[in-house]
């Protein structure tokens, strides 16, 4: 099919997605209970959107659109509140984190649904060892070249969005010694990574998607497990880099963030986006995915080293107008506390050491997530 054409939305209005685990309250592993959860959900009417993930020990929930932090994270806790209420009933835990502590993949259910059944053909045990939890920020655009402008002038940012949200230290029962551990297994994937450096949605449109399209690798933009991808079916740009953090206060800061970093870059009094910018990319990823916070990039315009920490405040301070035009000071507020504190892996690794089990890093992740 060819590429839709991009339908232009309200400059920076914002909608967040969330992937949530599901989690036994006996023994704290995973548990396949989407179907159910799901059907008891639907029996009146949900505060946003709900919908299954790739495997049953998981769901996805779908902020609506918005335009300011109070309104969003004034939903986002609705949803929470109506989750947990759920889970009760049916004697599960829900909570954020990039990863579960402990699960094992092989032991997860793919979702019966059309598309996770043929993804699960094609990536084999890829499909399960993707049950791992982000969230997701999109961003209105008014046109499809603003679209790719913001997705590439953004690439500078990246690692702080990584770092503040990262919440993934262990996998299999063991501390990774990455603060996003998550991100490894996306980059598993053939279509992950950077979107190519084309600037005009014309060119886009023509000279790549079609291109990748006959050659039947993909058949629509879902199939691009890009950091940044356009959803021109939105009118929207999304970021697919964060955790899913520990609390939707925390998804809500994020995204008036990333909000005001748009509003900043459509001014474009920075020097514009360039190929050259990806020379540094992966190896800023990195940094920002092992050390979090501590992590050290390199700026990609004047190559100098920065410490990731120091970088973010910097920003954070430059973001001050756009927050108070935007109705985000207290979701920016939030990360400069965040960059201070430490981020939800920190935390994680501490809960780790005052339990002394995976389970105990899991249980305070679930009373976390409630916000009691």
């Amino acid at each position: 099919m060819a590429l839709e054409e991009f339908k232009s939305s309200q400059p920076l209005t914002m909608g967040v997605e969330l992937e949530l685990q599901l989690v036994s309250l006996s023994d704290f592993d995973l548990t396949a209970s989407s179907p159910d959860l799901l059907h008891l959900l639907n029996r009146k009417p949900f505060p946003g959107n709900v919908t299954p993930e790739i495997t049953e020990s998981m769901i996805e929930i779908n902020s609506d659109v918005h335009t300011n932090h109070t309104e969003l994270v004034a939903q986002l806790q609705l949803i929470r509140d109506t989750l947990v209420q759920a889970g009760e009933q049916l004697n599960i835990g829900i909570c954020g984190g990039g990863t579960h502590p402990f699960q094992k993949w092989a032991e997860r259910r793919i979702f019966s649904k059309p598309r996770f059944k043929e993804v699960s053909e094609l990536y084999g045990y890829l499909a399960k060892q993707f049950t791992i939890f982000g969230q997701h920020v999109h961003i209105g655009c008014a046109s499809g070249d603003d679209a790719l402008f913001l997705l590439h002038a953004l690439s500078r940012y990246v690692p702080h969005f990584i770092a503040l949200s990262s919440s993934s230290p262990y996998v299999q029962g063991n501390d990774t010694l990455f603060n996003s551990a998550r991100l490894n297994s996306v980059f598993a994937f053939p279509m992950s990574g950077r979107a190519p450096f084309m600037q005009h949605w014309s060119t886009f449109e023509n000279e790549y998607f079609s291109k990748m399209e006959h050659t039947g690798v993909i058949k629509s933009m879902k199939d691009f497990y890009w950091d940044i991808r356009p959803k021109p079916e939105y009118g929207t740009i999304e970021l697919r880099v964060c955790d899913t953090p520990l609390t939707v206060e925390r998804a809500a800061a994020l995204a008036v963030y990333l909000q005001a970093l748009c509003r900043y870059l459509l001014e474009r009094k920075e020097e514009p986006p360039a190929e050259d910018d990806y020379l540094v990319y992966n190896y800023n990823r990195f940094q920002a995915c092992r050390f979090g916070l501590d992590g050290t990039v390199v700026h990609p315009k004047t190559y100098e080293s920065l410490s990731l920490r120091e970088d973010i405040l910097t920003t954070l301070r430059k973001m001050e107008p756009h927050g108070v035009a935007l109705g985000g000071t207290a979701g920016l507020q939030h990360l400069v506390q965040v960059t201070h504190e430490g981020s939800d892996a920190h935390y994680l690794r501490q809960q780790f050491d005052s339990s002394g089990s995976v389970e105990g890093v899991v249980d305070a992740a679930i009373h976390r997530f409630r916000g009691r």
